[in-house]
């Protein structure tokens, strides 16, 4: 399972006009080792030993404090010895990983499991309807096209076609208002940098229009199709180098043109000069008339501007610089904000076009007692997709905010993308829960009632055959946390249940139930599946988030620990039965857990993790999370990070978990330098450090990135990995 988090929220509130971007854990390859691999001892052989690393300390002084970095050089991916460092970590991991035992029946069952796929919600465009969906073996997700709800669906796009090894991946789609065109943005080998093409939709024929730098795109297409506004970072040699990533402005495209006019420049209008800022375009529903700007400015504060395109005026301020966040769409010429503006758990208002200040804003949603994550104009409608205890619900309300109902879900879940449109008497919407394999659903808005359009099917996987249940534990501080717990209906919880316990705490994410088939052969195997809903996440709104952000960031990690305790307390395990998993901000969550508790877990998955959290602004994207984080150059700050940076807290002499670490060579948003240097550091400190029983191991993936548009059969090898991983080390023997 591999849980990201850069834009989670953004996309869960887009609707219209593109994708929901949906990272998934697809896996469909086959290999052939399992006669080998059964055939192996229960471990490994006793000659194996982690490689032996240079050290060569480097000091560096932050505000009075002098600190010791022993593996900077790790730091430079292009150096010799970094990628010395990288081959001899890897065949130690691999000659490791591949002698394990029942490998070869996990990589066969998760080649069933793993053919399940994956669909999206479909977009309108005038009279087409364009999806994904991966089949079978397939590496990357399909862009199909259907004219008309009940015409014959075809093929769009097909990247899977642009790489052999299933490297290229489709980013994100956004079809024109007639559906005659759509563009759309590919990366290679998970880089996530984005280029921007166009293909028309009758045809399937490529336009030469080709617009490099889209990775943090967002396009709003004219409602005629001869251009689009969308959203781009500068051309390399433009801007300092290393900040191309960063200075991203709107522009407009009109159809064959090489010249496009710069629209909007954040760094100018915003009122604050950061190269972080990140705007978003949309277009008033029912005309071109109204241009709306969102600028991102951290995962707790946005602003909005509007901009008349039919007067030519600059772009108006809508928003006054509060810590709050704000989001909009423009149908009839009133604008609908949703914001928590003085409510954590958001409201919508609505303002005319012509005026949309704060004095002129009306109340038309009131915060519920459920966080509302977006709102979206169908079908002369608002649907407002809500979020009470972790799973989704969708209501509707008339333009003037009164309640027309609820829509029926098929379970408890998660609803993720929304497809419509304003003039449109229906509504599409995809689901998934622990249980229900990825769904696509059709919303009648006159009668609210639904029908199942498309679906997915998991081999062999009955739903009845599961149970799920939502507990509650207290955190150290006493605050009352929320958790998932999932396994096999029947199973006797002796308290030595091995147990996967899963979390993110962090960036306004919520954890909300959902599907994966590769979990499945943790749960046939006799596993328990748990997921903390921990302070930093959006389950109960902004105020949860801030708990768990910046200086509060501990309780998190506090939550997390809590949550452990509880399962070990409960019944369901003990610590030499329970591992645990994270990627990203959970990687970040694993390499706290590793360093605050480490008596309190048998084995840890840390993927693509930060780590040193006193150096990880200077790398890749990572400036954007200063707002999340903070930043050590700032003396306060210096003093949160310090406190928890798990790379500053390794023990020597200490007994650790048995630990996976994962990285990739070309993530571009965590950079791989945190799993290198920490993985080094255990090896040479940890009293397990060489042990063959208890590893501190270290995968890196070639060709791919932190996750989005990783090929499935790049995904099947992984998960054998984990799985394989965590089997041998809660000593469960694969049947």
């Amino acid at each position: 399972m591999i849980l990201l988090a850069l834009d989670v929220r953004e996309s869960k509130a887009r609707s219209l006009g593109g994708t929901l971007t949906l990272f998934t854990l697809f896996v469909s390859a086959f290999f052939s080792s399992m006669t080998l691999a059964q055939t192996n001892s229960s471990m490994p052989p006793d000659s194996l030993t982690a490689p032996k690393v240079r050290v060569d300390p480097v000091e560096e002084k932050f505000h009075g404090h002098t600190v010791s970095d022993p593996y900077r050089w790790l730091e430079d991916a292009e150096s010799a010895d970094t990628q010395e460092f990288v081959r001899a970590e890897s065949a130690y991991t691999r000659s490791i990983l591949d002698s394990l035992p029942g490998r070869g029946k996990i990589e066969s069952r998760l080649k069933e499991l793993l053919a399940t796929g994956t669909i999206s919600a479909p977009q309108v465009g005038g009279k087409f309807y364009f999806y994904t969906k991966r089949e079978g073996a397939q590496n990357q997700p399909v862009l199909h096209v259907r004219e008309g709800v009940d015409g014959k669906d075809r093929v769009l796009l097909d990247v899977n076609q642009l790489a052999a090894d299933g490297t290229v991946a489709l980013d994100w789609w956004f079809p024109a208002e007639d559906g005659k065109y759509v563009a759309y943005g590919t990366s290679a080998s998970g880089s996530e940098e984005s280029t921007l093409r166009l293909i028309e939709t009758s045809s399937g024929k490529l336009l030469p229009d080709t617009i490099e730098g889209a990775r943090f795109a967002s396009v709003a297409w004219k409602h005629d199709s001869s251009g689009f506004y969308y959203a781009r970072h500068p051309k390399k040699g433009s801007v300092p180098d290393g900040e191309e990533v960063y200075h991203v402005k709107i522009f407009y495209h009109a159809l064959g043109s090489s010249d496009d006019p710069l629209i909007f420049d954040p760094e100018v209008f915003a009122g604050r000069h950061l190269p972080q800022d990140i705007p978003s375009v949309q277009l008033a529903d029912d005309s071109d008339r109204w241009l709306l700007i969102s600028v991102f400015q951290g995962w707790s504060k946005s602003e909005l501007y509007l901009q008349d395109l039919k007067t030519g005026g600059a772009a108006v301020r809508v928003t006054e610089g509060k810590e709050s966040l704000y989001s909009g769409e423009v149908f009839r010429d009133v604008l609908y904000i949703t914001t928590n503006e003085a409510a954590s758990r958001y409201k919508v208002f609505r303002a005319p076009a012509l005026a949309p200040g704060r004095e002129h804003w009306k109340e038309l949603i009131p915060e519920s007692d459920a966080v509302l994550n977006g709102v979206s104009v169908l079908g002369g409608r608002l649907l407002a997709n809500y979020e009470m205890n972790a799973s989704s619900r969708i209501k509707l309300f008339a333009l003037d905010g009164e309640p027309h109902g609820e829509i029926e879900l098929p379970a408890i879940g998660s609803v993720g993308g929304i497809g419509g449109k304003w003039d449109h008497e229906e509504a599409f919407f995809d689901f998934t829960s622990f249980t229900v394999p990825p769904s696509v659903y059709r919303v009648d808005l006159n009668s609210r009632r639904t029908s199942l359009w498309d679906s997915t099917h998991a081999p062999g996987v009955d739903p009845l055959d599961y149970e799920v249940k939502q507990l509650w534990f207290s955190s150290k501080d006493g605050t009352k946390v929320p958790m998932f717990v999932c396994h096999k209906k029947g199973i006797k919880l002796d308290g030595h249940n091995p147990t996967l316990l899963t979390g993110y705490g962090g960036f306004n994410v919520s954890l909300t139930p959902s599907f994966s088939a590769s979990r499945y052969i943790w749960l046939e195997q006799g596993g328990v599946f748990a997921v903390a809903n921990l302070r930093g996440g959006a389950e109960f709104g902004e105020d949860w988030h801030r708990a768990g952000m910046l200086a509060k960031k501990q309780n998190v990690f506090d939550d997390f620990i809590a949550a452990a305790e509880f399962l070990t307390s409960s019944g369901y395990t003990d610590k030499d039965h329970l591992a645990i998993q994270g990627g990203s901000n959970g990687g970040l969550l694993m390499g706290a857990m590793i360093t605050q508790r480490p008596d309190l877990f048998r084995a840890v998955i840390c993927q693509v993790p930060l780590l040193d959290m006193l150096r990880y602004q200077h790398f890749q994207i990572a400036k954007l999370w200063i707002p999340e984080y903070g930043s050590p150059d700032d003396p306060q700050q210096f003093d949160w990070l310090y406190a928890y940076s798990p790379y500053h807290h390794v023990k020597a002499g200490t007994l650790y978990p048995a630990i996976l670490f994962m990285t990739a060579d070309t993530d571009t948003r965590v950079d791989p330098m945190h799993a290198k240097k920490m993985a080094a550091l255990l090896q040479s400190e940890a009293a397990n450090g060489q042990s063959r029983e208890r590893p501190i191991l270290l995968r890196i993936e070639s060709k791919a990135g932190h996750g989005a548009g990783k090929p499935a059969a790049k995904q099947a090898e992984e998960a054998t990995d984990v799985y394989s991983f965590l089997f041998w080390q809660l000593g469960v023997k694969v049947q």
